[in-house]
């Protein structure tokens, strides 16, 4: 069942096209009785909802196009059917009257068409074999994109073109004079002339940039200056970039020239702000580059149908790592084989892998820590001011269908309203962002919990934070988007975009860190101490929600095993059907925490012990079980990280020294029999 806001959109839709059809329906009348005033009015009426909806809902009609009603289609019969009715208005039906506004018509679509050929070239001669960032870019001749309203927003073109052709012949009708119609036409023929000379520019060679075997070759040679050791590759839907991203500094501090491989081209815009060198190869047959370059092993935080085409390189070594550890079945998915080593954090998932029984070898298994996790601040005691935050951060409901994923749909509300109930109790409620994605059930009930949240802070009041803290946080937000958001204009295109984001200034990293800091700092210091918030938008990130929070509610996640490292009081709600034995046993990670049933009974005991650390009967397992969940805390995790990254380097370098081995060892080929006594002969 749909929710309220997407049945309400649905309707504003059908009601769009309801409206297309009666205009449509009265123009023609009006052109066949002819009435004129109806005829202007349907007409003008018409083009500018077809205006409109180009901008403000492009989805619906582009399914107009799927239809063959397409933008031409519709344009084409709203001329058609006011030069109907101008020949209806002259009883003899003659166009003689109307030769030149014809033929400017036929010469107008004409020239539409011969535009939008033109702008399939364009775009098909500035799409390169690959895309890149942090990367410069000298030799690859590019340049600024065209106009986006000429190469690429053909329906908008064409009803921008059209308007005065329509115009003038609406006019006409009105006046009877037909100097409006040509005028019109000859107006938009013109327009229609001149972008498509002016778009046809970007196809002279000086305009062109590299052609797909001249970008190859650039490729090459920038791999082989470059010289990547370590690489990430990533290749992943549109909501899913959060699983590089939170490895984006691990990557970038081992030693070694890192590179990031992508495979889609949206996600380039979608990976965050690095100094790390970023390379998006669409085309197995491209991806083919790497293997003959220097790069020695690859890290995989998630498994997706395209990881077998990177596989196949034995040059390359492929390490799983994972985008978050829990005791999901997708953190022991048998796909992790494929790789010659899967990356764990600590003792746990060693242990996961090998109760799954799923065909990993324990030699494979490499414990390296979370050296994300450096961030999040350790417990300092209970809670000392007036309020106690808890963080109610609860998963998506998954792929498979099982309810046990996600305590929002059975449990979320009581846990909430447990919350709510508490007068000292400051929620922070961060659902996942996937959360409603796959059960519409999901969605629903975020959307009461977040309307409950709402509620809940009209009865409260309290001292608010002056003008300056907004003022602070806005100069840090402006500070920051400025570092870490890539500004381009509206007609931009891929190429443009690789012009711009060229190799990053000295020291970036380093700012946007301490950008981020203030940021944060500014973003908590901007809010009143005593109001539940919802956090839906990429900042805060999690971890600062972990660093505010006395106390974590959670799902079976990955956002528990890196809570732990805190080593403060976490709870896990269980709407799995276990009894809550079975439940700690078939869950490790939910071992040193409080578990809340689906009724949220458990809240207010919950929250005395956050509060009195004498009644936390967990502290000692929970400092056990951040050992056992992410290994230990000296060496650092960065340091086993990179450690683990150099020895499987260094296995890849042995394997090549073998193989050049057996290449220098293989006699070569004795030629057949009769060969060299014909080439005596000869």
């Amino acid at each position: 069942m749909p929710s309220a806001g997407t049945a309400s959109r649905r309707a504003v839709q059908l009601a769009a096209l309801l409206a297309m059809l009666v205009f449509f329906t009265t123009q023609f009348v009006g052109a066949l009785l002819p009435n004129v005033p109806l005829l202007i009015t349907a007409s003008a009426a018409g083009l500018a909802l077809d205006l409109y909806l180009q901008h403000r809902d492009p989805g619906l009609v582009a399914v107009l196009g799927k239809i063959r009603f397409d933008v031409m289609v519709r344009q084409l019969l709203r001329d058609m059917l006011v030069l109907i009715g101008l020949l209806r208005l002259h009883s003899d039906g003659s166009l003689r009257g109307y030769t030149p506004v014809v033929v400017g018509l036929v010469l107008f679509y004409a020239t539409h068409l011969a535009c939008q050929a033109t702008a399939i070239l364009v775009r098909r001669t500035r799409t390169l074999p690959f895309l890149t960032r942090n990367v410069d870019t000298t030799g690859l001749r590019l340049s600024a994109a065209p106009p986006r309203l000429l190469a690429r927003q053909h329906g908008r073109r064409l009803l921008r073109f059209a308007l005065p052709a329509t115009a003038g012949l609406l006019v006409t009708a009105g006046t009877h004079k037909t100097l409006w119609a040509e005028i019109g036409v000859g107006a938009a023929l013109a327009l229609a002339l001149g972008g498509t000379v002016y778009l046809a520019g970007w196809l002279r060679p000086k305009k062109r940039i590299t052609n797909e075997q001249q970008a190859l070759a650039w490729l090459d040679k920038w791999l082989a200056d470059y010289r990547p050791t370590v690489g990430m590759y990533f290749s992943g839907g549109t909501t899913s970039a959060y699983q590089a991203n939170m490895w984006l500094s691990t990557l970038a501090e081992l030693d070694g020239n890192p590179v990031i491989v992508l495979r889609e081209r949206f996600m380039m815009q979608k990976i965050e702000a690095t100094d790390v060198p970023i390379i998006c190869i669409p085309k197995v047959v491209h991806l083919m580059a790497l293997e003959k370059s220097s790069l020695k092993m690859m890290l995989h935080p998630s498994n997706s149908g395209k990881t077998s085409q990177v596989l196949r390189m034995p040059s390359i070594k492929h390490a799983f790592t994972n985008h978050g550890e829990s005791d999901k079945l997708s953190s022991c998915n048998p796909y992790s084989k494929a790789y010659d080593e899967i990356w764990v954090a600590g003792p746990a998932a060693r242990e996961r892998y090998q109760l799954a029984d799923i065909g990993v070898d324990d030699k494979d298994v490499v414990e390296v820590g979370r050296p994300q996790l450096a961030p999040i601040q350790p417990y300092k005691g209970a809670p000392t001011g007036e309020y106690t935050t808890v963080l109610y951060a609860p998963t998506w409901e998954g792929w498979d269908g099982n309810p046990g994923n996600t305590s929002v749909m059975l449990a979320g509300e009581n846990i909430v309203r447990a919350l709510l109930a508490d007068p000292k109790v400051r929620l922070l409620y961060k659902p996942h962002p996937m959360t409603g994605s796959v059960d519409p059930r999901a969605g629903r009930a975020n959307e009461r919990i977040q309307a409950m949240i709402r509620e809940a802070n009209t009865g409260r009041t309290g001292t608010r934070p002056g003008p300056e803290a907004a003022a602070e946080l806005a100069r840090r937000t402006t500070e920051l988007d400025r570092l870490t958001t890539s500004t381009f204009r509206a007609s931009a295109d891929e190429v443009e975009r690789m012009l711009l984001q060229t190799t990053p200034e000295k020291g970036r990293a380093a700012t946007v860190e301490a950008a981020t800091a203030a940021w944060e700092a500014a973003y908590w210091a901007s809010l009143p101490e005593w109001e539940h918030q919802i956090i839906t938008d990429a900042r805060p990130a999690l971890f600062s929600c972990f660093n505010e929070a006395d106390l974590l509610i959670s799902d079976v996640s990955s956002v528990v095993s890196d809570y732990l490292i805190s080593e403060k009081p976490y709870a896990v709600a269980n709407t799995s059907g276990m009894g809550e034995e079975e439940f700690r046993a078939n869950f490790p990670t939910v071992s040193a925490a409080t578990i809340l049933a689906p009724e949220a009974q458990e809240v207010p005991a919950l929250l005395a012990a956050v509060r009195d650390p004498s009644l936390d009967r967990l502290a000692t397992a929970r400092a056990e079980l951040k050992v056992h969940l992410l290994g230990p805390s000296d060496p650092p995790s960065l340091v086993r990280f990179n450690q683990a990254a150099l020895a499987l380097a260094a296995k890849a370098d042995e394997r090549r020294v073998r193989m050049e081995a057996r290449s220098s060892e293989i006699p070569a080929p004795r030629p057949a029999a009769g060969t060299e006594t014909a080439a005596q002969g000869g």
